[in-house]
């Protein structure tokens, strides 16, 4: 499928609380919605490197929307791409395939090729700057950030992380277990 250039949709169109019960049908770039809650917020080299990489070399791999067309991962991708007028092409999935980006016009000995891989990796670690609030936001709203970070550098980053230290389950046995009462009137030691 292909789309024009332009632009990405504002992401306000589908992201109004009400979810939509149909997916949504993905032909253009018009049709997706960046992520309000994307955690990186690029850098300006990152961003530059990303474009050249783009003009140059051309996608190297996918973004990844949900079925409303709301842009999980590669939104600055997306955005890039818009501006290039780069043609969508989407493959359905419910995430029991791996999806394979093969370019027929690279050959791995090729010099092209090779920087493409380069850019690949170095965009990535350039163009990452942390939201801190974004971060915050998902974790009062449930997301175990513990499960990307470990709690240093989620401190390091201005991220709360709670007091206690997590324990075997040995420990937690202990924690199940209930201290002993004693009866005000009796005597008797019990556990609640």
């Amino acid at each position: 499928m292909g789309g024009a250039k332009g632009k990405v949709r504002p992401s306000s169109t589908n992201q109004t609380g009400a979810t939509p019960t149909k997916p949504l049908l993905i032909e253009t770039v018009a049709d997706l919605t960046p992520d309000t809650s994307n955690v990186n917020l690029g850098t300006e080299r990152g961003l530059g490197m990303l474009e050249r990489s783009l003009r140059k070399y051309g996608a190297g791999r996918s973004i990844l929307t949900d079925k409303h067309g709301i842009v999980l991962a590669g939104n600055k991708t997306l955005d890039r791409a818009a501006e290039l007028g780069l043609k969508l092409q989407v493959v359905k999935t419910r995430g029991d395939r791996l999806v394979v980006v093969q370019r027929e016009d690279l050959d791995a000995s090729d010099p092209k090729a090779r920087e493409l891989a380069l850019a690949d990796n170095r965009v990535a670690e350039v163009d990452l700057e942390w939201d801190t609030e974004a971060l915050k936001a998902l974790q009062d709203g449930g997301v175990d950030l513990g499960e990307f970070w470990f709690s240093g550098e989620l401190k390091a980053l201005g991220v709360d992380v709670p007091d206690f230290a997590p324990v075997g389950e040995d420990g937690q046995n202990r924690l199940d277990e209930k201290a002993t009462a004693t009866c005000p009137e009796c005597g008797h030691e019990f556990r609640p």
